[in-house]
């Protein structure tokens, strides 16, 4: 019987210490350095990427007793805000740039058109990746509206006021790939 090599997560735990090592750089007084296997509380402030490496071997292990639950929760809820704050940034700029194409005709560019062509992309990603982002869009889609109203005036020099307070485009228009295709 062949005897393959372990893999990280499956060593034992007082193999731990070889892998604490290397993350270590080497370093075999990890004591002195004031870091174990068990997550010191104030490792998450001084050496966050140390936290998540301990952390994330910690889980593997098992050693659920040891993890920094607090921190850890702290991390897994900002995911999620991480996610919906790129889907609303990626939709004001995607609404920014049909409102720059719709109200300046004149001054389309391809790099308007490379912009919109990314935004409805990435957005499809985020969804792809996290569906449970959908209805999010409905919930948000005024209100990013009304900042990239505000973003398209500033950028273009068009008066807000010109601008309609509601958006010209649908939800599904703003989304739509194919949405512009006839204006090249």
């Amino acid at each position: 019987m062949i005897n393959k090599p372990a893999r990280p997560h499956q060593k034992a735990t007082s193999e731990c210490g070889l892998w604490f090592d290397k993350l270590l750089g080497g370093l075999s007084d990890r004591q002195g350095y004031g870091y174990s296997m068990k997550t010191p509380n104030n490792l998450y402030e001084e050496d966050f990427y140390l936290w998540t490496q301990i952390t994330a071997e910690q889980l593997k292990e098992n050693q659920f007793t040891q993890v920094d639950v607090a921190n850890l929760i702290e991390e897994i809820e900002s995911l999620g805000r991480s996610e919906k704050r790129e889907l609303k940034s990626r939709l004001i700029v995607l609404l920014m740039h049909l409102l720059k194409w719709h109200y300046q005709p004149t001054k389309r560019s391809e790099s308007w058109r490379s912009t919109i062509t990314e935004q409805r992309i990435c957005i499809e990603g985020l969804l792809e990746d996290s569906p449970s982002l959908k209805p999010l869009l409905t919930e948000v889609f005024k209100d990013c509206y009304q900042k990239a109203r505000i973003k398209a005036s500033d950028e273009t020099g068009i008066k807000l006021n010109f601008l309609p307070k509601e958006s010209p485009f649908s939800l599904e228009e703003t989304l739509e790939s194919s949405y512009l295709d006839d204006e090249r």
